[in-house]
């Protein structure tokens, strides 16, 4: 995590827009809470921001390596653990949650060379675990077992990459969550891992070259003190299999461009080199050089930043890609590498009525995944943009897979829902034939409950479609306890979704209540820009309207209905309970991005949020940020909502200063019984890599916070779950 301090001259070329005041090294005095919360000490901070001041009383908690920070971390979980722990369903959800955890899980196989690999857990590892066989009917061996690297389960695979042939597999370690991890190289064939250890990564992919010699990469600039620095973009280097990483090879960079982001790919057919340049959600560039000409400058390939550009695959001479450039819901183009001319691509798959998510190349076919109201369908073309067939799905639901090679003989894909844990299926593409390979049994029964859609009407009448899950004897008598989940923003997409944690708030009698709000990528980029930037009430309007909707159609009552969300969906929790406190009787935000201030000021990648929310440097888009930013907009005298405030120290992604700066301010302004509580994992990052255990201890927290909070009924309870 990079402090404010060290962001100083990129504050200096904005001088004038906003003027720091000086902090007080003295604290200004603060009566002891009434109802019980950990002191917190506040400092005479002001910033001037185009002639607003603007306090910021707990600019100190942004001192993540301070003793003074770390001791207060510690005073707030030691009111908080026990609270939480000590509820009358906490060790009985506990005892439930690990009975629902513990299946067999598998995950979707993918096929490289004459192998293929997929993870799988027993049921309680801390880890999932790569394996590999070398036919579908032979017995599998394992490749890497995260579960051994540390003894706590909290070291944890980020991501793999197999090499052309699968002889070497790059995986991606990362310790306790964190988003920075070290790549390490394992041969396949021996068994043995290699002596390379590559640092100063974060988020990057690895593109092996076609004779698996090596490969590229993205890793942030390295000090002369050792520490690599990720307040400035990364870079690309080659690694050769064999040497040191202080060897490695710089083959792209942008340093006239701070905010562009370059990350490699290597097109299937071996030919290019593709350097893909991000700088937000709505936009990206392409560089390209042949791989035959290293040295050569690289050519923009796609440079009008005028929509998203998704590597697909290489035919013949042609590059495909998937695009929302003229398309707002995506279609597939093709640019044809041999033709320099300024009309040298055309049209494969057009865009649809439905939003086209993503598109995977097997074995000469296209997977093109589609979302219809939020759930999948698949369209499956060959390269020339003819539609084969629609995969016919089991139901409503949400399709991953179809990885892997190109040049694979087949492909798998999973279909899962909010109470449908998993079928694998094998698509034999020569064949185009659909067998089920594998079958989650998992240790509930799952009949009893029934997810549905639901249209309601935003404040500006926009039409907002929500998933409703609850058990089928549930009574429309407005008194169910309810959880209203939502995202809304980074183009991201809530479709159905299982997961353990789930069943156990079903089984509580509870409704999941799942809102597809804009901002996110359900029905395009359209969509997602109407919840960006000045528009990101909007998408506050949409989960307060959908909270509406449940009380007036008799799902619940507002002392029964409950808000979470994560990282964006943490923002939508602590905007919205603190903009209709009375209408919500518990809120948790999780890794919440709630000082929208400053949150652009810990890194290049948190920078890179500012085609989202839009950044406080600029005068317009300090005023929207302000109005809604809920580190700025708790008040003295209101009555908030039930509060549970968690994040994790090791989050480098959201840094958890925006936990405490919130939770600090609620405990200080709550004026009713209700508990603020700040919960802090000091074993984990943003969510990616946390071991099963620590999951369910954070479920059985949470559950048995609403438990209490939403005063559930056992008796409902005992009923639903039977």
């Amino acid at each position: 995590m990079t402090r404010y301090s060290s962001l100083k001259a990129l504050l200096a070329v904005i001088s004038g827009a906003i003027i720091l005041g000086a902090c007080s090294s003295q604290p200004e005095p603060q009566q002891k809470s009434p109802y019980g919360f950990p002191e917190t000490k506040t400092v005479n901070q002001t910033d001037n921001y185009h002639g607003t001041i603007v306090a910021d009383p707990y600019r100190w908690l942004e001192n993540l390596n301070s003793d003074e920070v770390e001791q207060w971390v510690n005073r707030q979980n030691t009111f908080s653990t026990p609270s939480l722990q000590q509820l009358p369903a906490y060790s009985e959800l506990k005892q439930r949650l690990t009975e629902l955890w513990n299946y067999k899980k598998i995950g979707t196989p993918f096929q490289y060379a004459n192998r293929y690999f997929y993870f799988a857990n027993d049921g309680l590892q801390s880890q999932d675990i790569l394996y590999t066989m070398t036919a579908l009917d032979s017995a599998p061996e394992i490749v890497i077992d995260p579960n051994k690297l540390s003894e706590d389960g909290t070291l944890s695979l980020a991501r793999i990459q197999v090499s052309p042939n699968a002889k070497y597999i790059a995986y991606s370690v990362s310790e306790k969550g964190s988003d920075w991890n070290h790549i390490r190289v394992k041969n396949i064939e021996s068994g043995d891992v290699l002596s390379e250890r590559i640092e100063g990564v974060k988020f990057s992919n690895v593109a092996w070259l076609p004779n698996e010699n090596g490969f590229y990469y993205s890793r942030y600039p390295q000090h002369a003190n050792g520490k690599y620095d990720d307040s400035e973009p990364v870079s690309v280097y080659f690694h050769r299999i064999g040497r040191s990483q202080k060897d490695d090879e710089l083959i792209f960079a942008l340093p006239e461009q701070p905010s562009w982001n370059p990350y490699p790919e290597v097109t299937h057919d071996g030919r290019y080199l593709l350097i893909n340049v991000s700088s937000g959600y709505d936009a990206n560039a392409v560089f390209s050089r042949p791989l035959s000409e290293d040295g050569a400058p690289f050519t923009g390939l796609l440079t009008k930043w005028d929509g998203q550009y998704d590597y697909v695959t290489s035919h013949n001479s042609k590059l495909l890609f998937r695009t929302t450039a003229q398309a707002p819901r995506g279609r597939v183009i093709a640019i044809d590498m041999s033709d320099t001319g300024d009309n040298n691509w055309s049209e494969i798959i057009p865009e649809n009525t439905h939003t086209l998510t993503s598109v995977s190349a097997v074995n000469g076919q296209l997977f093109a995944h589609y979302l219809q109201n939020a759930h999948s369908r698949v369209g499956i073309f060959n390269q020339q943009g003819q539609l084969l067939q629609e995969l016919a799905l089991p139901g409503i639901g949400t399709v991953s897979g179809f990885n892997g090679s190109p040049s694979a003989d087949d492909t798998f894909f999973n279909f899962s829902g909010f109470t449908e844990p998993g079928k694998i299926y094998r698509y034999q593409v020569e064949q185009q034939r659909t067998t089920l390979w594998q079958e989650v049994e998992f240790p509930a029964e799952l009949e009893p409950y029934e997810t549905h859609q639901v249209i309601y009407e935003s404040k500006d009448g926009t039409e907002i479609p929500m998933f409703l899950v609850h058990s089928e004897s549930v009574e429309l008598d407005g008194t169910n306890p309810t959880l209203l989940y939502g995202y809304g923003g980074f183009n991201i997409s809530l479709t159905p979704e299982f997961k353990a944690d789930r069943i156990a708030w079903l089984e509580m009698g509870g409704v999941l209540a799942i809102p597809n709000l804009r901002g996110g990528g359900e029905f395009g980029e359209q969509w997602h820009q109407a919840g960006t930037k000045a528009n990101k009430q909007t998408v506050f309007d949409d989960f307060i309207a959908a909270a509406e909707w449940l009380i007036k159609n008799n799902y619940t009552n507002r002392d029964k209905l409950a808000i979470h969300g994560r990282s964006n969906g943490g923002l939508l929790v602590g905007a919205t309970m603190t903009q209709r406190p009375e209408l919500f009787a518990a809120a948790i935000p999780t890794v919440g991005v709630l000082d929208m201030l400053r949150y652009h000021l810990p890194n290049a990648n948190a920078r890179g949020w500012g085609s989202e929310f839009g950044l406080s440097e600029n005068a317009d888009e300090f005023a929207a940020l302000y109005e809604y930013s809920p580190v700025h907009n708790t008040k003295a005298g209101t009555c908030y909502p039930a509060t549970l405030v968690t994040t994790a120290n090791n989050d480098n992604r959201v840094a958890p200063w925006h936990s405490y700066k919130f939770a600090a301010a609620l405990q200080a302004n709550q004026s009713c019984d209700n508990p603020v509580l700040l919960n802090v994992e000091t074993r984990a990052g943003h969510g990616a890599g946390t071991p099963t255990w620590m999951k369910i201890e954070s479920a059985a927290e949470k559950w048995a916070f609403l438990h209490k909070e939403l005063n559930v009924n056992k008796e409902k309870r005992s009923s639903a779950s039977q």
